[in-house]
């Protein structure tokens, strides 16, 4: 087994306990981060965003930033997913992709300009928020 594998395996054991757990009846699961809402694969955690210094450069995924997109960088969660990210102080919503990774201050999630923007952290820099995945 890879180094690689090796580190991603208590994240899988993690989902996979979750994911039982949801098809027992259970709504939240425990974890680093507790579910909120009734929705076991929901996140709580704090976000930040990712501005014009990084435009341009590429991503974990291979494209390149732009502030003007709707996308967020996640520790573990696929290129391509959709999440809703909700700002918890004013219940604003935004729906990103993740094309990065990343926070690794932890953080639970980057937003991009466009998405911070969207939620009303952009004056504030971080905001307390729930991830949804969709």
């Amino acid at each position: 087994m890879s180094a690689a594998a090796r580190r991603r395996r208590p994240a899988l054991l993690f989902a996979a306990l979750c994911a039982l757990g949801a098809l027992a009846g259970l709504t939240a699961c425990a974890g680093p981060r507790q579910a909120t809402g009734g929705c076991a694969a929901c996140t709580v955690g704090t976000a930040s965003w990712v501005g014009r210094a990084h435009q341009g450069l590429r991503t974990a995924s291979g494209e390149r930033f732009d502030t003007a997109a709707l996308t967020a960088a996640h520790p573990s969660l696929p290129f391509g997913s959709r999440v809703r990210v909700v700002n918890l102080a004013n219940e604003r919503t935004v729906v990103v992709r993740i094309n990065d990774r990343g926070p690794f201050n932890g953080r639970a999630i980057d937003l991009s300009e466009a998405a911070a923007r969207e939620i009303g952290m952009i004056a504030a820099g971080t905001a307390q928020v729930r991830i949804e995945p969709i």
